[in-house]
């Protein structure tokens, strides 16, 4: 549906997006993530024909956007970080003025805002002003300007900063169900948790460039990313070290004051082994925490840093 090649844009002596090439499949919710200044805003700012790109091409339906720029920008929902509403107008007036915008009227501008309004979940609010709303109503609201037109592509980025977590699970779920109805969607998020939710592919964003890219098991799987136990055990002993390292999975062990750290061989999920390792040499279990692997192990896996540092 839409294809990236070489993507390029720089500011200055920087380059925001560097040398980029990935694909949005037809249907799909495809997730960029990445910390702040990754390139993920230039990135899909140039795929909404806001902004002109350096080098590379950008295929929407085979087509190149920049010499046919309203190819894509019919079928294109496109929402910003930025709050675009008219805080003195209602929520219904909003959505009417945008409806208009993209062409609607009549019953079928008000039968698509009450549909959109019940989908984001501020059908009980529509008669109230902007200005009343809460940070997260104003995103919610700001999502459902973009769909009036049955997009067939939509662009959300980062739709959930500095908001309440009710809101944020509200918006959450309004991307999954906008995906049911069909609309393909580009998600960009530099929250690790919202993209494992939502998105069935991800592309990893690091200083301009694409670090990886694929589903989460791909990615979990590109750097052999394994379980870590870590079992908290009173009178901790050479032979519960010994008779822990000679259970097949365990890839290596460590101690800690009264933690034992594991470091296992694949994603096994029978821990009986370990337990009896424990108990029958004189240990005593207080807890065991086990650590699965997720996409913020991949980040730091591949940057030597954390997602959010």
């Amino acid at each position: 549906m839409l294809e990236i090649r070489n993507l390029k844009k720089s500011f200055n002596k920087t380059k925001a997006v560097d040398d980029i090439s990935f694909e949005v499949k037809k249907g799909e919710i495809l997730g960029l993530l990445g910390p702040n200044g990754a390139g993920k805003s230039t990135t899909i700012s140039m795929i909404a024909t806001l902004l002109k790109r350096d080098g590379g091409e950008i295929l929407y339906k085979g087509k190149d956007i920049e010499k046919n720029p309203k190819e894509i920008q019919r079928e294109l929902g496109f929402v910003p970080q930025e709050i675009a509403l008219y805080p003195t107008l209602s929520g219904y007036e909003n959505l009417k003025f945008w409806g208009k915008i993209y062409g609607l009227k009549g019953d079928s501008l008000r039968d698509k805002i009450e549909e959109i309004s019940s989908i984001i979940g501020i059908d009980k609010r529509l008669k109230d002003k902007i200005e009343e709303y809460s940070g997260g109503m104003k995103r919610r609201l700001n999502i459902g300007s973009a769909l009036l037109h049955n997009p067939e592509i939509i662009i959300l980025d980062e739709p959930t900063v500095g908001i309440d977590p009710q809101s944020r699970k509200h918006i959450l779920d309004s991307v999954k169900e906008i995906n049911k109805k069909g609309s393909t969607v580009i998600y960009t998020s530099h929250y690790m948790e919202e993209v494992e939710y939502l998105c069935h592919r991800i592309c990893i964003m690091d200083e301009g460039k694409i670090i990886a890219q694929g589903t989460k098991n791909e990615l979990l799987q590109s750097i052999s990313a394994e379980e870590k136990i870590i079992l908290e055990v009173n009178n901790i002993n050479e032979e519960i070290i010994d008779n822990i390292n000679k259970i097949p999975y365990v890839k290596n062990t460590s101690t800690r004051d009264n933690s034992i750290i594991i470091q296992k061989k694949g994603n096994n999920v029978d821990y009986s082994e370990i337990l009896e390792a424990v108990s029958n040499k004189g240990g005593h279990l207080t807890s065991m925490d086990i650590k699965k692997p997720d996409l913020e192990f991949v980040f730091l896996a591949l940057t030597g840093r954390a997602l959010r540092d």
